[in-house]
């Protein structure tokens, strides 16, 4: 009696979820995934320890709410791939969680049909499977961790993750990241403080303990032992942070702390002013200040699919417009390709100069 009147109070149901052993059962990894995540990881930490040349980029959409489109745009970013990687190393941007300022559709795994229904279940799972045909088609994916115990369903389909900009302080998400597998970007706070990101490469890089789950669903204490591949994402705040100056004042920030100088710009968010057709211009700027001799900057993230804009969710699903963002709006494909290969054009002759005195 005590008992009831004290546990639970604000808990409708307690649904058992099938353990992450029994997910990666249902879809289980391929040696041609394989092979695809690990190289997709080494692949950037040689960028990050200067013994690849290359600028890795994140493209892809907000959040993957169709699978059938995401393939559809993963099946070109492939091909774009393939014709800039003497230049560029290009990685998928697959979210599947999305952080609310305070309510909205919470994403593909919390809930896949999009009707408030919440299979987490079914989402975790679709979630998965979808991993595995992208990196099948041999591009690596990046994602954000969000979830804390995520990544023990996931995890082995990623090549490189984002700590948003509202979980980067977050004790939680720092010892998370110290025990994560690939290369862990920390964005800035959404107010454009820096020092917040920093402080999280620092805390992950050292080894934790904490609470959470094994692949057979238990509770257990995880004990990490630290991520060295930790840098930050400058997504800007209350002005963007992609200028000159922003740079050398991050670039000053991680000397202090005694960190590599990797940064990655994400162009979209407040760089672009929330307007996705700037993202271009941010790209290009970025590309500019490493032709004039900047070598801080790694990397780059655009939010991006096969149609412009963005749309609300219909309650008739079947009237959702085809490869169109139904979270932040992207750039479209033909915008993205032109980018992309300008930026290889203006670049492939620099970086391999890029590390010479």
């Amino acid at each position: 009696m005590a008992s009831r009147l004290l546990e639970n109070l604000n808990i409708a149901t307690l649904d058992l979820m099938p353990s992450p052993e029994e997910i990666h059962a249902r879809v289980p990894i391929s040696e041609r995934a394989a092979e695809i995540v690990f190289e997709g990881r080494e692949t950037i930490k040689r960028i990050l320890d200067r013994k690849d040349p290359r600028l890795f980029i994140v493209a892809g959409p907000c959040s993957i709410h169709d699978a059938v489109a995401g393939y559809d745009y993963a099946q070109r970013l492939k091909k774009l791939a393939d014709e800039v990687r003497d230049t560029l190393f290009l990685v998928m941007r697959v979210y599947f969680e999305k952080p609310r300022t305070s309510v909205g559709w919470k994403g593909f795994i919390n809930d896949p049909r999009m009707d408030d229904s919440f299979h987490i279940e079914e989402g975790m799972e679709k979630a998965r499977a979808f991993l595995l045909q992208v990196t099948e088609l041999g591009i690596p994916a990046a994602t954000e961790a969000l979830d804390p115990i995520g990544p023990q369903y996931l995890g082995d389909l990623i090549s490189w993750t984002a700590i948003g900009a509202r979980t980067s302080e977050s004790q939680t998400h720092r010892e998370m990241a110290s025990g994560l597998s690939t290369p862990v970007g920390f964005k800035n706070a959404t107010d454009g403080n820096t020092e917040v990101a920093i402080n999280a490469v620092k805390s992950a890089a050292r080894p934790h303990s904490f609470l959470g789950i094994n692949v057979q669903g238990r509770s257990s204490i995880v004990r990490t032992r630290g991520n060295l591949y930790g840098h930050i994402v400058l997504r800007g705040g209350d002005r963007p942070n992609y200028d000159t100056v922003s740079i050398s004042m991050a670039e000053r920030a991680l000397a202090k702390a005694k960190f590599a100088s990797n940064i990655v710009v994400d162009c979209s968010h407040a760089n672009s002013f929330k307007d996705h057709n700037l993202q271009s211009l941010v790209m290009s700027d970025c590309v500019h200040q490493i032709r004039e001799g900047n070598r801080s900057l790694v990397g780059m993230m655009i939010e991006s699919n096969i149609e412009g804009g963005n749309q609300p969710i219909p309650s008739d699903l079947s009237k959702l417009k085809y490869g169109c963002s139904v979270t932040d709006p992207c750039i479209d494909w033909p915008s993205t390709e032109t980018a992309i290969r300008k930026a290889r054009e203006q670049l492939r002759d620099v970086l391999p100069r890029r590390g010479e005195n």
